[in-house]
C-alpha cells in the first residue's frame, strides 16, 4: 500500500507557471511508472505525463515542451513543472504509481488547477 498526497494547485492566470508535487507515503523505488494524469471538467481522465524507473518519460501532446515531469526517489516525490498554462489546462490533476502487470495502481485525491484566460 501506498498514500499518493498532491499538493501545489490552485488558480492562475494563463501564461503563468504552478508546480504539483506529490509525496508517497513509502519509497517508490519499487514502482515501474509514476504519472500524472488530469481530469477537465465534463471531460475524462487523460494522461499528462509519465516516467517509467529507468527514466523514460511520455508527455500528452498539448503539453510538450510546457511541462516536465521529476521524480526523486530518494524523497519519495513526483513533480510536475507547468509553464505557459492555458485555460484547456484546467482540471483535477492526480498523482499515480504503477507496479507493473502484477501489482497494484495507485492514485492519489487529486489537486484543482485552474488557468484564468
Amino acid at each position: 500500500q501506498v498514500q499518493l498526497v498532491e499538493s501545489g494547485g490552485g488558480l492562475v492566470q494563463a501564461g503563468g507557471s504552478l508546480n504539483l508535487s506529490c509525496a508517497a507515503s513509502r519509497t517508490i523505488f519499487s514502482f515501474v511508472a509514476m504519472g500524472w494524469y488530469r481530469q477537465p471538467p465534463g471531460k475524462q481522465r487523460e494522461l499528462v505525463a509519465r516516467k517509467t524507473s529507468i527514466g523514460i518519460t511520455n508527455y500528452a501532446d498539448s503539453v510538450k515542451g510546457r511541462f516536465t515531469i521529476s521524480r526523486d526517489n530518494a524523497k519519495n516525490t513526483v513533480n510536475l513543472q507547468m509553464d505557459n498554462l492555458t485555460s484547456e489546462d484546467t482540471g483535477v490533476y492526480y498523482c499515480a504509481a504503477f507496479s507493473g502487470p502484477y501489482g497494484n495502481d495507485y492514485w492519489g485525491q487529486g489537486t484543482q488547477v485552474t488557468v484564468s484566460s
